[in-house]
């Protein structure tokens, strides 16, 4: 599972040939949360409120970049790393 980028102590991931939705997994505290791409929602799993609320901003904000990468997985292709939220 490639790990896309780090902020806060949030670590994102990305697997390949993963379901749809499209989305991320984000791990903060021994919590995991599936969080989807075009809109932040949580589709299982949780997180804390803070790193919740930090992973539905940093999605939108790289949201293209995220989209990129989830075709890149499906064609199992080298995932882009992504910044992290500043």
């Amino acid at each position: 599972m490639p790990r896309l980028s780090e902020f806060y102590g949030i670590v994102i991931y990305m697997y390949w040939e993963d379901h749809s939705p499209p989305h991320i997994h984000a791990v903060y505290s021994g919590e995991e949360a599936q969080i989807r791409i075009e809109d932040g929602a949580i589709l299982a799993g949780s997180l804390p409120k803070t790193a919740e609320r930090l992973v539905r901003k940093w999605t939108k904000v790289r949201q293209t970049e995220l989209m990129a990468n989830w075709v890149r997985a499906q064609a199992l292709d080298n995932l882009e790393p992504i910044e992290p939220l500043a």
